[in-house]
C-alpha cells in the first residue's frame, strides 16, 4: 500500500530498508552521528586528570579524558604515526600521558606529542602538529558531549531544542543534573536498529500492552496518547501512587529545585540524535544510545539521585526496578520488530496511527539529515 492510498488516519513509516541496509546505516554514521553533538560520557566518569573513556561515535573511536587543568578533552583514538589505536580499553586511567603500544609514541593529556623513539633526532617534527587529533567537546547537564564535525554546529542548538520541548526555558535546570550522583548504571545490548528505539520512546500507543507497571504509576499512559508525548505537559502520578517506584511506594527526597508544578509528574524528552532524559521528582533517568551496527544498539542508562541518597546507601532498588522493567519491555519489543523490517511485507514500510503521527517529524528529520526525499 503506497502512502498516497492510505486513509487519513494513517501515515506511512520509513521503509524496511531504512532499518536493515548497511549502506543507509553508514550514511547515518557520517551525516548524523559524526556531524552532531553526541553524548559520550558522564562527567563523573572522568573525575580525575588522566581518567579516560573510549566511545564509538559513528565510524570513529573517540578518546575522552580530563587534562591536568581539569578541562575535558577528546581526541580521535588513533596514533598519528601508523594509525594504531591508542587505547583499547573502554575506560581506565593514566598518570600523565597516553602511549601507543605499537611504537611508543606518547601524548600528554592535552594531546601534544611529548615522546617517541629517536624523536630528538627529528627536530622538524612538530610536537603540536603531530599530536592527537582533537575533537570538539562540551560539558552540559553533568555529561560530556563531543562533535566530530570540522565545523561543529553551535551547541546552543542542542540546548534550545531541549528547552523548547520542555516548554520552559528554566525547567530542566530545576533538576540540577550536574550535581546529581549516579546511583545505578545498566548497559543494554539491543539487537535492533537505533531508529526503532527512538520511535518506541516517542510514543505510548504500546504502553497499555507491554508496560503494566508504568501505566499503574502513570494512568494516562494507558490510553495510548500520553498527551502526544509532548513533555511540556508532564504525566501525573496516579491516585494513591506515592513515588515513581515499581510498586508505587514512596520514593526518596525530592530534588530541591523541582517546582510544585513539576512535583508528582513525569517528563520525558528526546535529545537528537541519541539521548533520552526522564525526569521525576526524586531522580533522573538518562539514556544514551551507541548505534554500533544497522541491527545493534548499545544503550547505557544512568539513574541519577541526590548525592546524599547515593553516599548514604539509601534503597533505590524500587525506583531502579521500575524503569529497568520498562527498558527491558521496550527493548524486547524493538528486537521483536527488527526481523520484520526484512520482510517483503515491510518493503514500503508500515503505518502510524494518530497517536503516533508526531513520529513522522522524526522520519522527516532523518530524511533531511541524509539528504533523501521524505514521503509525500
Amino acid at each position: 500500500m503506497t502512502s498516497t492510498s492510505l486513509p487519513e488516519s494513517l501515515i506511512a513509516t520509513l521503509p524496511g530498508s531504512s532499518y536493515t541496509d548497511p549502506g543507509i546505516f553508514a550514511q547515518e554514521q557520517e551525516r548524523i552521528f559524526e556531524r552532531m553533538w553526541f553524548c559520550v560520557a558522564r562527567s563523573s566518569d572522568l573525575a580525575r586528570p588522566g581518567a579516560f573513556r573510549t566511545v564509538d561515535v559513528g565510524r570513529e573511536s573517540v578518546l575522552v579524558t580530563r587534562a591536568r587543568d581539569t578541562s575535558v578533552r577528546a581526541y580521535l583514538n588513533v596514533c598519528r604515526h601508523r594509525g594504531a589505536r591508542i587505547c583499547t580499553q573502554s575506560s581506565g586511567e593514566v598518570k600523565r600521558a597516553f602511549q601507543c603500544p605499537y611504537h611508543a609514541w606518547t601524548y600528554d593529556l592535552t594531546g601534544r606529542l611529548v615522546a617517541a623513539p629517536n624523536l630528538t633526532k627529528m627536530p622538524d617534527v612538530s610536537r603540536t602538529e603531530y599530536g592527537l587529533a582533537a575533537v570538539a567537546v562540551r560539558e552540559w547537564l553533568g555529561y560530556v558531549w563531543a562533535c566530530l564535525a570540522e565545523d561543529p554546529p553551535p551547541f546552543a542548538e542542542v540546548v534550545d531544542e531541549v528547552v523548547t520541548r520542555l516548554g520552559d526555558a528554566e525547567a530542566i535546570e530545576h533538576y540540577d543534573m550536574a550535581a546529581l550522583a549516579v546511583g545505578k548504571r545498566i548497559v543494554y545490548d539491543v539487537k535492533a536498529n537505533w531508529k526503532l528505539i527512538v520511535e518506541n520512546f516517542m510514543e505510548c500507543y504500546h504502553c497499555a500492552t507491554i508496560h503494566p507497571e508504568l501505566t499503574e504509576v502513570l494512568p494516562e499512559f494507558a490510553d495510548g496518547y500520553a498527551a502526544q508525548y509532548y513533555v511540556g505537559h508532564g504525566a501525573a502520578f496516579g491516585a494513591g501512587i506515592q513515588g515513581f517506584t515499581v510498586d508505587g511506594s514512596p520514593g526518596l527526597e525530592r530534588i530541591p529545585g523541582v517546582s510544585e508544578e513539576q512535583d508528582r509528574r513525569y517528563y520525558a524528552i528526546t535529545v537528537k540524535p541519541q539521548v533520552f532524559i526522564n525526569l521525576v521528582p526524586d531522580h533522573v533517568i538518562f539514556h544514551r544510545m551507541y548505534p554500533v551496527a544497522v541491527d545493534r544498539t548499545v544503550v547505557e542508562c544512568d539513574w541519577l539521585y541526590l548525592p546524599g541518597v547515593v553516599e548514604g546507601g539509601k534503597d533505590i532498588s524500587r525506583s531502579v526496578e521500575l524503569f529497568d522493567r520498562v527498558n527491558r519491555q521496550d527493548f524486547d519489543a524493538c528486537e521483536r520488530t527488527q526481523p520484520g523490517m526484512s520482510s517483503r511485507l515491510y518493503a514500503e514500510g508500515g503505518v502510524l496511527v494518530p497517536s503516533e503521527h508526531h513520529i513522522a517529524a522524526f522520519h522527516d528529520w532523518v530524511h533531511e539529515r541524509l539528504g533523501t526525499r521524505p514521503p509525500q
